[in-house]
């Protein structure tokens, strides 16, 4: 496996219980496999698709040349595309993920770009997102007439309102897949598109992706059964509500993000499901640490490491003896660890997964690890992963209101 998983910080001074080895015994991965087999989880099947690179390398091109790209989208459209794209050391173009419809946002960013220099991507499953619509729209109150080469669409092939306005305007469409959710969308075009604009290896991220989902296919007891089922005992015996997702790498932030989002919309239903917090050590040692160690007992903690010891440059300066001859990755290390420990210590229930390295292969397997892992803790809670009822009000509502 390209990353390991310690669960040793969840029992400290227990044994593993019987209800936790229950829900490791359940018929959950069988179900899991069963439903793959019958080609009930698509968002999964995209990691081993690989003749639709060589369409989405071409689209790529038709933006290459651009200085900026303005990726368009919000929630799954944008957090999957983004996670990748944390990877890239690209200077041109420059890509950014514009994902809220925060006005100051665009009129500071149309300042700053060449908009006859920058091209646009568009993302929307149904074409109908209002955010989305409405950075587009906002665009194009400022582009005038550019060419149709500016502009990439990616929707369903279905009539909706995006899919209207780019066939108005001749822009290119890229067919977002009917049966893949926003959220688990990371290994479509979706994800691809951008990675690949961001001179990223798409193939790359499938392999690991693929990788880990025949390691979860094949393995009697894998590593997201084990998270899965972790989650569920902490929560339903431990009363562990909060689950905190914290990496130690800058690149890894957005990564928290798109997984906030996965685990949130997947599991958070029927008054069942933990609520995920991001993270980011060593900076929110600095600012969560204290609550997380002398507050309330109602979270379970992931924390999510490389081997950094010995990268960076080594000190020479004698100003602070104990930095002579080290690293700033030793640093790194030594203060994930001891925040581990010290999580430990206090009886604060903590996993720790450690990548290999940080490249496409691994981001590509850690993030099918925790698809894998929230469809099966869905599976345990008895919920539907791959919908979102509860959030239609709330769009119902702000059509009515902004039509006022």
């Amino acid at each position: 496996m390209s990353y390991t998983q310690d669960l040793a910080g969840c029992f400290v001074g227990t044994k593993k219980s019987d209800a936790f080895q229950s829900l490791l015994q359940s018929n959950v991965l069988e179900t899991f496999r069963t439903a793959f087999e019958k080609g009930q989880l698509a968002p999964l099947s995209l990691a081993e698709k690989t003749d639709d690179i060589d369409l989405y390398q071409k689209a790529a091109d038709r933006l290459a040349g651009f200085e900026d790209i303005l990726i368009l989208g919000t929630g799954g459209s944008s957090l999957g595309g983004k996670t990748f794209c944390a990877l890239s050391s690209q200077e041109k173009p420059r890509l950014h993920f514009l994902d809220n419809i925060d006005p100051s946002t665009f009129a500071v960013l149309f300042q700053k770009i060449d908009l006859t220099k920058t091209g646009i991507l568009v993302i929307s499953k149904s074409g109908a997102t209002a955010e989305t619509l409405m950075q587009l729209l906002t665009c194009l109150q400022h582009v005038g007439t550019l060419d149709p080469a500016h502009f990439i669409v990616v929707t369903e092939p279905r009539d909706n309102a995006l899919r209207q306005i780019a066939e108005a305007h001749s822009w290119y469409c890229l067919d977002h897949p009917t049966d893949v959710g926003g959220r688990y969308s990371c290994f479509s075009v979706v994800g691809l598109l951008p990675a690949i604009l961001a001179d990223l290896d798409p193939q790359a991220f499938r392999q690991g992706a693929r990788d880990v989902l025949q390691h979860h296919l094949t393995n009697p007891i894998p590593p997201a059964l084990e998270g899965a089922a972790m989650g569920v005992y902490l929560e339903k015996h431990h009363h562990k509500t909060l689950s905190v997702m914290m990496p130690y790498s800058d690149q890894l932030d957005s990564f928290s993000f798109w997984y906030r989002q996965l685990w949130a919309e997947s599991v958070g239903k029927e008054g069942k499901g933990t609520t995920p917090i991001r993270a980011l050590g060593t900076v929110d040692q600095h600012s969560q640490l204290q609550l997380y160690l002398d507050g309330p007992k109602d979270k379970f903690f992931t924390l999510l490491t490389l081997n950094w010891e010995g990268q960076g440059e080594r000190i020479q300066s004698t100003h602070v003896p104990e930095f002579v001859g080290k690293t700033m990755g030793d640093l790194f290390a030594a203060e994930q660890k001891a925040t581990y420990q010290t999580l430990v210590n206090n009886g604060r229930p903590t996993r720790l997964i450690t990548l290999d390295c940080l490249d496409e292969y691994h981001l590509g397997a850690l993030m099918m690890h925790f698809m894998i892992e929230t469809i099966l803790a869905s599976y345990l809670l008895g919920v539907n992963a791959f919908n979102q009822p509860a959030v239609e009000e709330g769009k119902r509502l702000a059509k009515e209101y902004i039509a006022l």
